[in-house]
Protein backbone atom coordinates (compact mmCIF):
# COMPACT_ATOMS: atom_id res chain seq x y z
CA UNK A 1 0.00 0.00 0.00
CA UNK A 2 1.24 3.47 -0.81
CA UNK A 3 -0.05 5.74 1.94
CA UNK A 4 -1.41 9.01 0.58
CA UNK A 5 -2.10 10.85 3.80
CA UNK A 6 -0.97 10.87 7.38
CA UNK A 7 -3.52 9.64 9.89
CA UNK A 8 -3.82 10.79 13.49
CA UNK A 9 -3.10 9.29 16.16
CA UNK A 10 13.83 -18.82 15.66
CA UNK A 11 15.72 -14.94 14.73
CA UNK A 12 16.55 -12.96 11.62
CA UNK A 13 19.74 -13.00 9.53
CA UNK A 14 20.96 -11.26 6.35
CA UNK A 15 19.08 -8.15 7.43
CA UNK A 16 22.34 -6.27 7.37
CA UNK A 17 24.19 -7.35 4.26
CA UNK A 18 20.95 -7.62 2.28
CA UNK A 19 20.20 -3.98 3.03
CA UNK A 20 23.57 -2.65 1.88
CA UNK A 21 23.48 -0.27 -1.06
CA UNK A 22 26.09 1.00 -3.49
CA UNK A 23 27.42 4.37 -2.43
CA UNK A 24 30.42 6.60 -2.00
CA UNK A 25 29.59 8.94 0.87
CA UNK A 26 30.36 8.87 4.58
CA UNK A 27 27.89 8.95 7.46
CA UNK A 28 28.37 12.24 9.25
CA UNK A 29 27.83 12.42 12.97
CA UNK A 30 24.85 14.25 14.34
CA UNK A 31 23.56 14.91 17.82
CA UNK A 32 20.75 12.77 19.23
CA UNK A 33 17.36 14.45 19.02
CA UNK A 34 14.42 13.78 21.29
CA UNK A 35 11.12 12.92 19.68
CA UNK A 36 8.43 15.53 20.09
CA UNK A 37 6.04 12.93 21.43
CA UNK A 38 3.31 10.72 20.02
CA UNK A 39 -0.42 10.93 20.76
CA UNK A 40 -1.33 8.14 23.17
CA UNK A 41 2.08 7.95 24.80
CA UNK A 42 2.55 8.67 28.47
CA UNK A 43 3.69 12.28 29.16
CA UNK A 44 7.43 12.83 28.88
CA UNK A 45 8.18 9.70 26.87
CA UNK A 46 10.00 9.70 23.54
CA UNK A 47 9.90 6.85 21.05
CA UNK A 48 10.20 4.15 19.97
CA UNK A 49 7.38 3.32 22.34
CA UNK A 50 6.43 0.39 24.53
CA UNK A 51 2.95 -0.94 23.86
CA UNK A 52 2.22 -0.90 27.60
CA UNK A 53 2.75 2.87 27.63
CA UNK A 54 0.83 3.58 24.44
CA UNK A 55 -2.91 4.16 24.58
CA UNK A 56 -4.09 5.55 21.21
CA UNK A 57 -3.52 3.11 18.35
CA UNK A 58 -6.01 4.50 15.86
CA UNK A 59 -4.42 5.10 12.48
CA UNK A 60 -1.53 2.69 13.10
CA UNK A 61 -0.90 -0.44 11.02
CA UNK A 62 -1.08 -3.40 13.40
CA UNK A 63 1.66 -5.91 12.61
CA UNK A 64 1.45 -7.83 15.86
CA UNK A 65 4.58 -7.00 17.83
CA UNK A 66 5.04 -3.77 15.88
CA UNK A 67 2.71 -0.85 15.20
CA UNK A 68 3.64 1.55 12.39
CA UNK A 69 2.14 4.96 11.71
CA UNK A 70 1.86 5.42 7.92
CA UNK A 71 3.06 8.61 6.26
CA UNK A 72 2.39 10.02 2.82
CA UNK A 73 4.15 8.14 0.04
CA UNK A 74 5.32 5.26 2.23
CA UNK A 75 5.24 1.68 0.96
CA UNK A 76 5.09 -1.09 3.54
CA UNK A 77 6.04 -4.66 2.71
CA UNK A 78 6.56 -7.72 4.86
CA UNK A 79 9.56 -10.01 4.48
CA UNK A 80 8.60 -13.66 4.72
CA UNK A 81 10.87 -16.61 5.52
CA UNK A 82 10.82 -19.08 2.66
CA UNK A 83 10.58 -22.37 4.56
CA UNK A 84 8.19 -21.41 7.34
CA UNK A 85 6.29 -18.57 5.62
CA UNK A 86 6.85 -16.67 8.86
CA UNK A 87 6.99 -12.88 8.72
CA UNK A 88 10.48 -11.92 9.92
CA UNK A 89 10.79 -8.22 9.12
CA UNK A 90 8.99 -5.09 8.01
CA UNK A 91 10.39 -3.16 5.04
CA UNK A 92 9.37 0.49 4.66
CA UNK A 93 10.21 2.37 1.49
CA UNK A 94 10.06 6.14 1.19
CA UNK A 95 11.54 8.53 -1.38
CA UNK A 96 13.87 5.92 -2.84
CA UNK A 97 15.30 4.75 0.49
CA UNK A 98 14.20 2.04 2.85
CA UNK A 99 14.09 1.12 6.50
CA UNK A 100 13.92 -2.48 7.66
CA UNK A 101 12.57 -3.03 11.18
CA UNK A 102 12.73 -6.15 13.35
CA UNK A 103 11.64 -6.68 16.95
CA UNK A 104 13.34 -9.06 19.39
CA UNK A 105 12.78 -10.27 22.92
CA UNK A 106 15.29 -8.94 25.44
CA UNK A 107 16.07 -9.34 29.14
CA UNK A 108 14.65 -6.64 31.36
CA UNK A 109 17.95 -5.84 33.04
CA UNK A 110 20.37 -6.12 30.10
CA UNK A 111 20.83 -4.23 26.84
CA UNK A 112 21.27 -6.22 23.61
CA UNK A 113 22.57 -3.45 21.36
CA UNK A 114 26.23 -3.43 22.56
CA UNK A 115 26.64 -7.15 21.89
CA UNK A 116 24.79 -6.95 18.58
CA UNK A 117 27.11 -4.18 17.45
CA UNK A 118 30.07 -6.49 18.01
CA UNK A 119 28.43 -9.24 15.95
CA UNK A 120 27.67 -6.86 13.07
CA UNK A 121 31.19 -5.41 13.15
CA UNK A 122 32.83 -8.86 13.10
CA UNK A 123 30.68 -9.99 10.17
CA UNK A 124 31.34 -6.86 8.08
CA UNK A 125 35.08 -6.95 8.75
CA UNK A 126 35.15 -10.62 7.74
CA UNK A 127 33.86 -9.48 4.36
CA UNK A 128 36.69 -6.96 4.08
CA UNK A 129 34.44 -4.07 4.97
CA UNK A 130 34.63 -1.25 7.48
CA UNK A 131 32.32 -0.24 10.31
CA UNK A 132 32.25 3.22 11.88
CA UNK A 133 30.50 4.06 15.13
CA UNK A 134 28.72 7.40 15.08
CA UNK A 135 26.19 9.15 17.27
CA UNK A 136 22.71 9.49 15.80
CA UNK A 137 19.16 10.12 16.86
CA UNK A 138 18.89 6.87 18.82
CA UNK A 139 22.36 7.02 20.32
CA UNK A 140 25.29 4.97 19.04
CA UNK A 141 24.82 3.47 15.59
CA UNK A 142 26.94 1.71 12.98
CA UNK A 143 27.71 2.78 9.42
CA UNK A 144 28.85 -0.30 7.52
CA UNK A 145 30.65 -0.36 4.16
CA UNK A 146 31.48 -3.49 2.18
CA UNK A 147 33.62 -3.44 -0.98
CA UNK A 148 31.64 -4.30 -4.10
CA UNK A 149 31.50 -3.62 -7.82
CA UNK A 150 29.05 -1.11 -9.18
CA UNK A 151 26.75 -2.10 -12.04
CA UNK A 152 29.25 -0.56 -14.49
CA UNK A 153 32.02 -2.79 -13.15
CA UNK A 154 33.98 -0.10 -11.32
CA UNK A 155 35.06 -0.52 -7.71
CA UNK A 156 32.74 0.82 -5.03
CA UNK A 157 31.10 -0.32 -1.85
CA UNK A 158 27.73 -1.04 -0.33
CA UNK A 159 26.63 0.94 2.69
CA UNK A 160 23.97 0.60 5.39
CA UNK A 161 23.22 2.24 8.71
CA UNK A 162 22.40 -0.03 11.64
CA UNK A 163 20.23 1.51 14.37
CA UNK A 164 19.37 -0.11 17.68
CA UNK A 165 17.00 0.72 20.51
CA UNK A 166 16.76 -1.22 23.77
CA UNK A 167 13.29 -1.16 25.32
CA UNK A 168 12.19 -2.61 28.62
CA UNK A 169 11.93 -6.27 27.55
CA UNK A 170 12.40 -5.82 23.83
CA UNK A 171 14.91 -4.63 21.27
CA UNK A 172 14.11 -2.81 18.01
CA UNK A 173 16.64 -2.90 15.20
CA UNK A 174 16.52 -0.71 12.12
CA UNK A 175 18.62 -0.91 8.96
CA UNK A 176 18.61 2.06 6.59
CA UNK A 177 19.59 1.52 2.94
CA UNK A 178 19.57 3.58 -0.22
CA UNK A 179 20.40 7.29 -0.48
CA UNK A 180 19.36 7.81 3.17
CA UNK A 181 22.29 5.64 4.27
CA UNK A 182 24.64 8.28 2.89
CA UNK A 183 22.70 11.51 3.33
CA UNK A 184 21.48 12.26 6.86
CA UNK A 185 18.98 14.82 5.64
CA UNK A 186 17.29 12.17 3.51
CA UNK A 187 17.13 9.81 6.50
CA UNK A 188 15.12 12.09 8.77
CA UNK A 189 11.71 10.87 7.58
CA UNK A 190 12.71 7.21 8.06
CA UNK A 191 14.17 7.96 11.49
CA UNK A 192 10.89 9.63 12.43
CA UNK A 193 8.95 6.51 11.41
CA UNK A 194 11.19 4.41 13.66
CA UNK A 195 10.85 6.92 16.50
CA UNK A 196 7.06 6.73 16.32
CA UNK A 197 6.96 2.93 16.14
CA UNK A 198 5.30 1.00 18.96
CA UNK A 199 6.63 -2.38 20.11
CA UNK A 200 4.10 -4.78 21.67
CA UNK A 201 6.18 -7.23 23.69
CA UNK A 202 3.41 -9.41 25.07
CA UNK A 203 3.61 -11.61 28.16
CA UNK A 204 4.91 -14.83 26.61
CA UNK A 205 8.33 -15.87 27.98
CA UNK A 206 10.94 -15.82 25.21
CA UNK A 207 14.74 -16.18 25.17
CA UNK A 208 16.80 -13.05 24.44
CA UNK A 209 17.30 -12.26 20.73
CA UNK A 210 14.27 -14.32 19.72
CA UNK A 211 12.19 -12.62 17.04
CA UNK A 212 8.90 -11.27 18.37
CA UNK A 213 5.99 -12.49 16.25
CA UNK A 214 4.86 -10.30 13.38
CA UNK A 215 1.57 -10.80 11.58
CA UNK A 216 -0.03 -9.91 8.31
CA UNK A 217 -2.60 -7.18 8.98
CA UNK A 218 -6.13 -7.12 7.65
CA UNK A 219 -6.38 -6.02 4.05
CA UNK A 220 -2.95 -7.35 3.08
CA UNK A 221 -2.50 -8.84 -0.38
CA UNK A 222 0.05 -11.63 -0.88
CA UNK A 223 1.91 -11.48 -4.18
CA UNK A 224 4.83 -13.31 -5.74
CA UNK A 225 7.94 -11.21 -6.48
CA UNK A 226 7.41 -11.85 -10.20
CA UNK A 227 4.33 -9.65 -9.92
CA UNK A 228 6.48 -6.77 -8.75
CA UNK A 229 5.54 -6.82 -5.10
CA UNK A 230 8.77 -8.06 -3.55
CA UNK A 231 10.73 -5.74 -1.28
CA UNK A 232 14.29 -5.18 -2.49
CA UNK A 233 15.65 -6.18 0.90
CA UNK A 234 14.77 -9.83 0.28
CA UNK A 235 13.86 -12.23 3.04
CA UNK A 236 17.02 -13.92 4.25
CA UNK A 237 17.24 -16.97 6.49
CA UNK A 238 16.64 -17.29 10.17
CA UNK A 239 19.54 -16.29 12.41
CA UNK A 240 20.40 -13.92 15.26
CA UNK A 241 19.53 -10.35 16.04
CA UNK A 242 23.02 -9.26 15.09
CA UNK A 243 23.40 -11.41 12.00
CA UNK A 244 24.42 -9.68 8.80
CA UNK A 245 25.10 -12.67 6.60
CA UNK A 246 28.28 -13.38 4.69
CA UNK A 247 27.23 -12.05 1.30
CA UNK A 248 28.09 -8.52 0.17
CA UNK A 249 25.93 -8.82 -2.92
CA UNK A 250 23.15 -6.31 -3.63
CA UNK A 251 19.71 -7.16 -2.19
CA UNK A 252 18.02 -10.19 -3.67
CA UNK A 253 14.32 -10.72 -4.11
CA UNK A 254 12.77 -13.18 -1.70
CA UNK A 255 10.51 -16.06 -2.67
CA UNK A 256 7.44 -14.39 -1.29
CA UNK A 257 6.54 -10.98 0.07
CA UNK A 258 3.27 -9.77 1.46
CA UNK A 259 2.34 -6.25 0.40
CA UNK A 260 -0.10 -4.15 2.40
CA UNK A 261 -2.86 -3.00 0.10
Amino acid sequence: MIFKRRKPADRAQDAGANDLEHGTGDGAEQEPRQDAGTPGAAPGLSGPFDGDDFTAREGYVDLGSLLIEPVEGMQLRLEVEDKTKRVIAVALELDGSRLQLQTFAAPKSEQLWPGIQQQITASIEKQGGRVDKVTGRFGEELVARVPAKRPDGTAGFMVARFLGYDGGRWFLRGVIGGPAALDRSKAQALEEIMARAVVVRGDQPMPPSELLPLKVPEGAVARHPAEGAAADAGTGAAGTAGGTGDRPEPPERGPETTQIG
